[in-house]
């Protein structure tokens, strides 16, 4: 119930005392009049209030009701810099400064971009900032606040340095244009904020700054003043990245959860340990599961309430900074899982920001995700578009970060997405796209790409949407990598069939070739598949350890030999055996075991191997790069093909069967001596005999449409890489 204005009162102090104001500068602070210079602060309980000007002159502020003071110094012609004195109860004089009388912190173009839709570094504009003002009186320490509320019909700052006093520090609307600002000095790095929004329903919510870059650890949910203090050391990373194009490069990618790599971490202990073990095992890059600030630990991240802060569990935004720096000076390149498909419902973050629906879809039927129970950013209003553009934006340039994976893009782009007949609601030509997503996409691909060279877009998308990384010049979205998910379903299923049965499935290894060029693909085995009951990697696998262990190293050195980018999941790079719970570490122990430790052997050798061979990364999206030799063994479970780039060329040899293939003819493109240069069976715990070294002759004996060909051994449940014997291993 609205409190009744006082008659005494004229209506816009009583809008001041009651926090219903809209344009407290247009009352509060100095204002120049017919009489002079008259100066107004509110200050309740006080028992005097006076003014301190620049030239120390000292004004007396008379009470004009609810705390508010004013008063007069004739015959002032400007405005001046001035000091308020204020004493309580204690005796004591208080000096302070006066928010009310520094101009907006937030400019006209600024403003005009907001609302375009096109401020590409909205960071720098709204949130919180420190900044310093001089002036005749000294140097003015403070933090301006602005956050975008369009519908509010009052905002004020709420923080520690008033007592989260919900009228002490109201903020005035720019405008038109939906954004609220209030410059306070005395504030600082450290404060804990958030702003009290009157909504458009005159309810007052307490909301966390949508643009924080640092926010209380949960449960807490207050958002943070902070300031970037980090000296990048990495220089020559960036330069090396603008020059290079990683569509066509070496990508080699380890999925890290970083609560549960290994528990107790913060970013710093990442820096050493983390970093570390990527470099160790050979990964030209590490992929992050969402650091953006997230109060729920088992949503693994993917329900954000701040999207511009740094996960405060593991330390600072410069604490994030620093693991970053830490692993490009390393040579290992950083993409961040990024979800802007959905947010979480916390009632303090972004749902109904202003009373309303604001950042969510107003329509249910577009505003809510059912799948996760999460709302839905409204995709076509230009102030939340440019809120998730800016965001990509932010961690590429902010953070040096040298990718973004696009989470659920398949849960974007089609309207009907989860959703029963009546559920959803046609585009304006009838249709299931969603157009608005589309064209979001499509903006945030293409000025990442624009603004920061050398960085890449990966898609997850699980359906066969034309064009996700076709340029967006041409219609498509504009992403530089597709998560092949076809891909991973079929090996997927192809070893979860006993070695006797996998002849009748062969087709799943594959298939795949007869898309491989629609879409740069990246192959993945990722978090998903192995949580929630889908067991771990090697326990997908029929058989005893021997068997599971000898066909999952086989799998791995088929994963890194097919056309595409290569992604495994922390863990299954030591083959861990139990399902993946972000409530623990990784069972790290298991290293003990020769079996592990060996299977962690293969993966570095897999990828020191393609880091001297092109062949096996340089035409991932290009027909030349992949030639078969055997697609259709089915009776013996093996696949054989060639990798080209070049002068470099290797053969590689797949035996998902449980007999050894030997001999074995295979075709080969040259001439001369060939040489096994990687055999899995050479891991196996029990040191089963290993063809690594073995150099066997090519002979004119023309096979599988090649002019020369060889016999080699495959062990059962084994693969063999070949390359020419003058090639440097």
């Amino acid at each position: 119930m609205s409190p009744v204005p006082d008659p005494a009162l004229p209506g816009a102090l009583w809008a001041i005392a009651h926090g219903r104001s809209a344009q407290p500068h247009d009352v509060l602070g100095q204002h120049v009049e017919d009489a002079g210079l008259r100066v107004r602060v509110r200050r309740p309980l006080a028992t005097r209030v006076a003014v301190r000007f620049e030239d120390d002159v000292v004004v007396d502020l008379e009470h004009e009701g609810d705390g508010i003071f004013a008063g007069l110094r004739p015959g002032a012609t400007r405005t001046m810099d001035y000091r308020v004195l204020t004493t309580w109860q204690d005796g004591v004089e208080h000096v302070g400064d006066d928010p009310y009388r520094f101009v907006p912190t937030v400019g006209e173009v600024d403003l005009h971009l907001i609302n375009e839709g096109r401020h590409e570094q909205l960071w720098t504009v709204l949130g919180a900032h420190p900044r310093t003002y001089d002036g005749p009186m000294g140097t003015v320490a403070g933090v301006s606040f602005a956050v975008w509320a369009p519908r509010a019909k009052a905002v004020a700052v709420i923080a520690d340095f008033n007592g989260w006093d919900e009228l002490a520090h109201p903020m005035r609307a720019l405008g038109t244009s939906g954004v609220w600002e209030l410059f306070v000095p005395g504030a600082g790095e450290g404060d804990v904020y958030k702003f009290a929004i009157r909504g458009a329903d005159d309810v007052l919510r307490h909301k966390a700054d949508p643009l924080a870059r640092l926010a209380e650890t949960a449960p807490a949910t207050g958002s943070v003043v902070t300031a970037a203090r980090h000296v990048w050391q990495d220089e020559a990373w960036l330069e090396q990245r603008a020059a290079s194009d990683p569509h066509t490069g070496r990508m080699s990618i380890y999925e890290v959860h970083p609560g549960s790599w290994r528990q107790g971490l913060g970013w710093r202990e990442m820096a050493t340990e983390l970093v570390d073990h990527v470099v160790r095992h050979g990964f030209t890059h590490v992929e992050l599961m969402p650091v953006m600030d997230h109060p729920y630990p088992p949503s693994w991240g993917y329900h954000v309430t701040s999207y511009f802060a740094p996960n405060s569990r593991f330390g600072s935004p410069d604490d994030f900074r620093f693991l970053v720096d830490a692993f490009h000076r390393a040579g290992v390149g950083v993409i961040l899982d990024w979800v802007p498909g959905h947010f979480a419902t916390d009632e303090w973050a972004l749902v109904r920001f202003d009373g309303l629906p604001l950042y969510e879809h107003p329509d249910p039927r577009r505003g809510w995700q059912p799948d996760w129970g999460s709302y839905v950013f409204d995709f076509g209003r230009p102030e939340v578009r440019n809120f998730l553009v800016a965001n990509a934006l932010y961690w590429l340039e902010e953070f040096h970060v040298d990718g973004l994976r696009v989470d659920g893009v398949a849960s974007m782009l089609y309207l009907d997405y989860s959703r029963e007949p009546g559920e959803w609601v046609p585009n304006v030509h009838g249709g299931r796209e969603n157009l608005e997503a589309v064209a979001l996409l499509q903006e945030v691909n293409a000025t990442a790409y624009r603004r920061s060279p050398g960085v890449v877009t990966v898609a997850e998308e699980s359906t066969a949407w034309p064009g996700v990384t076709r340029p967006t010049d041409e219609g498509g979205l504009g992403f530089g990598l597709k998560w092949n998910m076809g891909w991973m379903n079929d090996v997927l299923r192809y070893l979860g069939e006993d070695p006797v049965n996998r002849q009748h499935h062969h087709t799943l290894l594959s298939f795949a070739m007869m898309y491989a060029y629609a879409e740069n693909y990246l192959l993945p085995i990722s978090h998903d598949e192995v949580v929630h009951g889908k067991g771990s990697m090697p326990y997908k696998i029929p058989g005893d350890d021997v068997e599971r262990f000898a066909t999952l190293r086989a799998f791995f050195a088929y994963q890194w030999a097919f056309p595409g980018k290569q992604l495994v999941f922390m863990g299954t790079e030591f083959g861990q055996t139990s399902e993946w719970a972000e409530s623990r570490s990784l069972d790290w122990h298991l290293l003990d075991h020769a079996v592990h430790r060996r299977t962690a052997e293969l993966v570095a050798e897999l990828n020191s191997f393609a880091a001297a061979h092109p062949a096996m990364w340089a035409r991932d999206a290009d027909p030349a790069g992949f030639r078969w030799l055997d697609a259709d063994d089915n009776h013996g479970n093996t696949v054989a093909f060639l990798r080209f780039a070049d002068d470099d060329v290797v053969a590689v040899v797949v035996n998902f069967g449980g007999v050894d293939r030997a001999p074995l003819r295979i075709g080969l493109p040259r001439p001369g001596r060939w040489e096994v240069r990687l055999d899995t069976s050479g891991f196996d715990a029990e040191g089963s005999p290993s063809q690594a070294g073995v150099v066997v002759e090519a002979q004119e004996h023309p096979w599988q449409d090649q002019p020369w060909s060889a016999e080699v051994r495959v062990a059962a449940l084994g693969a063999v890489y070949l390359t020419p014997a003058t090639t440097t291993p």
